[in-house]
């Protein structure tokens, strides 16, 4: 596959972020605690919220000419604009909102500082969203393009206007976290008399590289679960955000790799849930071990790593969002330092 990341700006590394979602209902207390620790910032989901609040939500309310409704298992394509659609908008301009005004207040606003987006990528939406007859929109191809266009669109939009209301560096993060079910034909289909048949790996990368070229910002791919390698090694000049708790020898490999051509590896090593034996030293350390374990140079900890949690942390307490990212700003700091030390 071309590489299409020529022209892009850099992602900014030697940093720690979140994976995107948080506790609670409160977009200014959410907010607060992201821009008040990280390096990297993000736009906050919050599904404590509800429907039009969740990955899918946010999604819903980016899309362009491809309007949604609340449906048998969640959301539905729907006809016209629906409540679901203006409550997703709603929530999106509060978050917005509330992000625009701490940056005020800091002195943030138009300096250039690194902001993050995160969306659902297509074919996480295709395997969730269901068509007017109860089937998923994965099921028809022709319906899917469309996910990819509008969702293309509607991501370079909200880009856009996040650059405007801060003046801000917007790297996109893409979540996937289907991406593997759809390429291996295990998305669940309405009825068992139903197919859905398996996108292939060619297919998802060409249009979420484009969909990326699109864009034209720095990128990140988020794929929870097993690493589909596959996939990643399609995608040259992407990143990838991927939990590594318990990497394997193939993942190891395939890290090297990444590395090597340049690429910037989303490290998500810092727990969901309260361990109170984790501390930004350690995580530093761990990351170390594993690029001497790889065979790299420590410097790559410094030119191609960001750190985060190993997930969203809309299950986790107040206390411990808090803590996780301040532990992961802090260990991106470690690491911008002199990563030859740890």
């Amino acid at each position: 596959m071309t590489d299409r990341s020529e022209g892009r700006p850099a992602l900014p590394v030697g940093v720690g972020t979140g994976i995107g979602s948080m506790p609670g209902e409160s977009a200014r207390d959410a907010a607060a605690v992201v821009n008040g620790e990280l390096d990297l910032a993000h736009l906050v989901e919050l599904p404590g919220r509800g429907l039009g609040a969740d990955m899918i939500g946010r999604m819903a309310a980016i899309l362009v000419d491809l309007p949604m409704d609340t449906g048998t298992w969640g959301y539905r394509l729907a006809p016209r604009g629906s409540r679901l659609m203006r409550r997703a908008a709603d929530l999106l301009r509060e978050d917005l909102d509330m992000v625009e005004e701490l940056w005020e207040t800091a002195g943030f606003v138009g300096s250039g500082r690194p902001f993050k987006i995160q969306v659902a990528g297509p074919f996480t939406m295709a395997a969730s969203v269901e068509l007017a007859g109860g089937h998923k929109v994965l099921r028809d191809r022709g319906a899917v393009r469309d996910l990819v266009d509008s969702g293309a669109e509607g991501l370079r939009n909200h880009a856009d206007e996040v650059s405007r209301r801060l003046g801000a560096q917007v790297v996109v993060q893409i979540d996937e976290p289907l991406v593997g079910d759809v390429i291996d034909g295990r998305i669940k289909p309405l009825t068992r008399f139903d197919v859905i048949e398996p996108v292939a790996v060619t297919e998802v990368a060409e249009a979420l590289g484009a969909m990326i070229e699109q864009v034209g910002r720095p990128a990140i791919l988020h794929n929870c679960g097993r690493t589909r390698w596959d996939l990643v090694r399609r995608l040259p000049g992407v990143a990838l955000s991927a939990d590594l708790t318990a990497p394997t020898a193939t993942d190891l490999d395939e890290i090297g790799a990444l590395i090597d051509r340049g690429d910037v590896l989303v490290a998500g090593v810092v727990p969901t849930t309260g361990d109170r034996r984790v501390h930004a030293d350690a995580v530093a350390t761990g990351l170390a071990t594993l690029t001497d374990r790889i065979g790299l140079n420590r410097k790559v900890l410094r030119d191609n790593v960001i750190v985060t949690p190993t997930c969203g942390l809309a299950g986790a307490s107040a206390q411990w969002a808090t803590t996780a990212l301040k532990i992961s700003a802090k260990a991106g700091q470690l690491l911008a330092g002199d990563p030859t030390a740890l």
